[in-house]
């Protein structure tokens, strides 16, 4: 597991301790820190820290930086039953508020976000509120996310691309064998979970297709019978907001997906819950994936009511 946080003091050590019984920690791990400069903000420390290995299924109790509160959370299950809440495009509204409560009050091992977690839009100090927001549910149980468009945060030749994104929401993807915090795999139980990255280079050339290619002949299905893929444009949309966005990625990228036999496709974007039968190129198709828009997380840009008239087969 990797623990993150942040502190304004600099000297703060990058430091874990943890343990299965309250208050009392009986081992140690030491990690990296980094921080960044976005115009006229500048972060905090940002620490990142592995600890492990842990045993499955158990509650641990931690504290970060050798001192202050104490956190606690559990283990995913290392087989079924496993119980995976799903959301996309967060935000910092009362209607994320009531998703986030939703969510708390459901049993669920892992939380996955298919991209556009801020909303911070360049305002860096959002990010921040936004670890504040999320810190009561993302410090008891793994938090795992790629990126969406809201993450970009790119300016013409002052910023570049996902710096606060990569700098705050490390994901293993070195792990994974992935070059690029914007695509990685990762197992839980009996899942092979690929979170995919639609705003970086998909096409057949790319870095990304060639890991993609790769991670998928690795997948062991007798020890992970799902394949669950993530991203945050959806490929299959019937709803008229962000119509087409998919395609390209989806071109390049769906006979890859179709040929390890996926099971399901999760996206977000939209906001919109919408769930397709299986398909394949744009038909019916009883191996292809069922994929699942699910971008109504509670932002502020609010829902997206319109579906295309008649819907698709």
């Amino acid at each position: 597991m990797r623990i993150t946080w942040i502190t304004n003091d600099n000297s703060a050590p990058s430091v874990v301790d943890y343990g299965t019984k309250e208050g009392k920690y009986t081992m140690t791990s030491q990690g990296e820190s980094t921080s960044y400069s976005y115009l006229l903000y500048s972060s905090g420390k940002i620490h990142h820290v592995v600890i492990g290995p842990l045993e499955d299924n158990t509650i641990y109790y931690y504290r970060c930086g050798g001192q202050g509160l104490e956190f606690q959370f559990k283990t995913p299950p290392s087989q079924f039953p496993l119980s995976l809440a799903v959301v996309g495009d967060l935000g910092q509204t009362s209607w994320t508020k009531s998703t986030l409560d939703h969510i708390k009050q459901c049993e669920h091992d892992m939380l996955l976000l298919p991209g556009d977690l801020s909303y911070a839009d360049f305002m860096q100090h959002l990010w921040d509120s936004f670890g504040t927001l999320v810190e009561p549910l993302a410090s008891t149980r793994p938090w795992m996310v790629t990126e969406g468009n809201h993450e970009k945060e790119h300016i013409l030749f002052l910023e570049s691309g996902f710096q606060s994104y990569n700098a705050r929401w490390k994901m293993p993807y070195e792990e994974s064998g992935s070059t690029s915090n914007l695509y990685y795999s990762f197992e839980v139980a009996g899942a092979h979970i690929i979170m995919l990255g639609s705003y970086t280079d998909y096409d057949e050339s790319s870095d990304q297709y060639a890991w993609l290619k790769s991670d998928l002949a690795k997948a062991d299905r007798k020890k992970t019978p799902w394949l669950i893929v993530l991203l945050h444009a959806p490929w299959y949309n019937s709803n008229w907001a962000h119509q087409g966005e998919g395609d390209s990625m989806m071109a390049a990228m769906e006979p890859l997906l179709y040929a390890a036999h996926v099971d399901m496709v999760i996206a977000g974007h939209v906001h919109a819950y919408e769930r397709a039968e299986r398909v394949y190129n744009g038909r019916l198709d009883p191996c292809g994936a069922v994929h699942i828009t699910i971008g109504d997380g509670g932002n502020r840009e609010g829902l997206a009511h319109r579906y295309r008239n008649p819907k698709p087969a």
